[in-house]
């Protein structure tokens, strides 16, 4: 992305200024995925029972408050199914992190609309970038009303939400990042006025890294959706073999990388090792490469790394039944290996094609002395 401005539309120090405030909003919301995890490995999504956008900033503030909302959750699905004698302390527990992954969702929203507003007013932000930041702000707002759409999937017949819907919020949650983060680069790292020649070959090996990265989070929504990652707690073999030998057990045959427990988990372990694979092969092709941008050959090094330490994230993750704390920072990895592969897109499509191309093999000629 190039953000352009007409002459003196905006000082230098209001691009950086707008570009750290996206990068500081990216780190609100990864944390947001990080709470997010942890409600959902606690089954905390379902304990507040009432959207209440504006009055739901508070916290129950006496004991009659919490009753009433202790007693909605009783008429729950999860309640009845799950948790039938539940004490109001051990609601308490679970709303604590419903409500944490709510109030964060409105402070992200905050601290997005009053700096926009205020660059708006100062008339800093450049021509062509407002579109963006709107389109933001009202992804922002959808994700919101995903969010509680998604948690009303699991009050009633059910004891948790719908992986489908999970995946949707989760989704548009690395949409969002995604977007803030190649945005705040367009401000922070202008593209290149000289490039390798053939610079641009490794535009398209790049976006494929980026697919096969969001296709594996995806991948790992429908696991957690349908806690596909408390079965089959061995690696590498999965049920005794290489291959899940009962993917087809569905009908008809496509639902069963949906809603088979076994096959979903299955399909996330071989979406992993595609990605490992593909992020050290496309590593070891541009290395060496003299058409490959040096910011290139710098995000594929960081995405190859980080794709192998998620890997086995994964794995302690998987060995360990699930312990919280691997999982959420299984959670965190996915989104700084996503964040990775986003910059790795931004490097190579700066590389423009209209930009003076060099040769790397040349030697720098030495300065003068007189």
């Amino acid at each position: 992305m190039q953000i352009t401005s007409a002459p003196n539309a905006f000082r230098r120090n209001d691009s950086r200024a707008i570009g750290l405030w996206l990068i500081a909003i990216a780190a609100m919301v990864v944390a947001m995925m990080l709470i997010g995890a942890i409600t959902r490995l606690t089954e905390s999504g379902l304990s507040i029972v009432e959207w209440a956008p504006l009055v739901g900033t508070l916290p129950p503030l006496h004991e009659g408050e919490w009753q009433r909302l202790f007693d909605m959750y009783r008429q729950t699905s999860q309640y009845q199914i799950a948790n039938a004698g539940m004490s109001l302390d051990a609601f308490k527990t679970i709303f604590f992190w419903e409500y944490v992954h709510r109030l964060w969702g409105r402070l992200i929203g905050l601290a997005f609309a009053i700096p926009f507003l205020v660059f708006l007013i100062r008339r800093g932000v450049p021509k062509g970038l407002w579109l963006h930041l709107a389109i933001l702000f009202l992804l922002g707002g959808l994700q919101g009303a995903i969010g509680w759409w998604m948690v009303v999937s699991g009050f009633v017949d059910r004891t948790d939400v719908s992986q489908y819907r999970l995946a949707t919020h989760l989704g548009t949650a690395f949409l969002i990042f995604g977007y803030l983060l190649y945005v705040a680069l367009g401000l922070l790292k202008p593209r290149p006025t000289t490039v390798p020649a053939g610079a641009v070959g490794w535009r398209l090996p790049c976006q494929a890294m980026l697919v096969i990265v969001s296709i594996t989070v995806l991948a790992g929504a429908l696991v957690a959706g349908l806690d596909a990652g408390f079965t089959y707690n061995t690696w590498p073999l999965m049920d005794g073999d290489v291959l899940y030998r009962h993917w087809f057990l569905q009908s008809p045959w496509w639902i069963n990388a949906f809603e088979n427990v076994g096959a979903v988990q299955f399909d996330h372990r071989m979406l992993a090792y595609a990605t490992v694979l593909g992020a050290i092969t496309l590593w070891w092709a541009v290395r060496n490469a003299k058409t490959a941008p040096a910011g290139v050959k710098s995000a594929a090094r960081a995405v190859a790394v980080t794709a192998v330490l998620q890997m086995a994230l994964g794995i302690a993750t998987l060995l360990t039944g699930v312990n919280i704390v691997l999982a959420t920072l299984h959670q965190g990895g996915a989104a700084c290996l996503f964040g990775l592969a986003v910059w790795l897109v931004y490097e190579a499509r700066a590389a423009r094609p209209d930009a003076v191309p060099v040769d790397q093999t040349a030697r720098p000629m030495a300065a003068s002395t007189e």
